[in-house]
């Protein structure tokens, strides 16, 4: 098979996927002459759903450029903010209301995202077609520490997260989507996502509460989905708390 070299440039946190000795700086590499210029990205280690713009000699091309022997090409993220629609834009726009669907080993992320309000599917029964599926229906971010789930062709938008502790990683998602201003702490239930709403003591409670509990509360909170009750007990507090604190960091 003939194979041509290509200099490759990646930038910011695509490094992240290469190793120490091609990061932030140019470097040659050979691939068979046939391949797309996705197939010779992916094959470096970097999945397709985190880049944004690819220019090659100059020019901005999308996955399907067939890669020539000599080319010069410069590989960047995804832009939140900057905009670059005048040129090859190789996904839709940033979600502005982020979702998000989350692989089976981030659980813990999954609660705290949806404590903080963000709408975020998680199941440790999904299997990688389920996630990929989901995300493209309902217009999902994919969240995995799996880089192999970001390069399905079907995947548009998705993120490989850095970190592999869960209050670090929360840190991580606020930061790299800027979502300080779309919090909405206390809306999601930790359980199941569902939507929590006030009740008044008046209302029919249908879970038990535990004794001497509505005695001490004159509020109640309750997932429409799977009906799990919440009170602002001292659990309430710690978290508001922790909720606090990461906001008020990350401002």
């Amino acid at each position: 098979m003939r194979s041509g070299t290509a200099h490759f440039r990646f930038y910011e946190e695509l490094n992240d996927f290469l190793p120490p000795e091609k990061r932030k700086k140019s470097f040659p590499h050979v691939f068979p002459l046939t391949a797309s210029i996705k197939d010779v990205i992916e094959s470096l280690g970097v999945p397709h759903a985190e880049i944004d713009l690819i220019l090659v000699n100059g020019k901005s091309v999308d996955f399907s450029y067939p890669l020539s022997d000599g080319d010069h090409v410069s590989v960047y993220p995804v832009f939140e903010s900057l905009d670059i629609t005048s040129i090859t834009r190789l996904h839709p726009g940033p979600l502005r209301k982020p979702c998000f669907i989350l692989d089976v080993h981030l659980g813990k992320l999954a609660r705290y995202l949806r404590l903080l309000g963000f709408d975020t599917l998680y199941d440790t029964h999904y299997k990688d077609s389920e996630i990929v599926d989901l995300a493209q229906r309902e217009h999902r971010i994919i969240l995995t520490r799996d880089i192999g789930i970001l390069k399905n062709k079907q995947v548009t938008h998705g993120y490989w997260l850095r970190e592999t502790q869960p209050k670090k990683q929360v840190v991580e998602i606020i930061r790299r989507f800027d979502l300080v201003r779309q919090c909405k702490p206390f809306t999601r239930c930790l359980e199941c996502n569902g939507k929590i709403i006030p009740l008044s003591q008046e209302n029919n409670i249908i879970q038990p509460v535990p004794p001497g509990v509505k005695e001490m509360q004159d509020q109640f909170f309750q997932c429409e989905s799977c009906l799990r009750l919440y009170w602002q007990g001292t659990h309430y507090s710690k978290l508001k708390t922790f909720v606090d604190t990461l906001l008020d960091k990350n401002k």
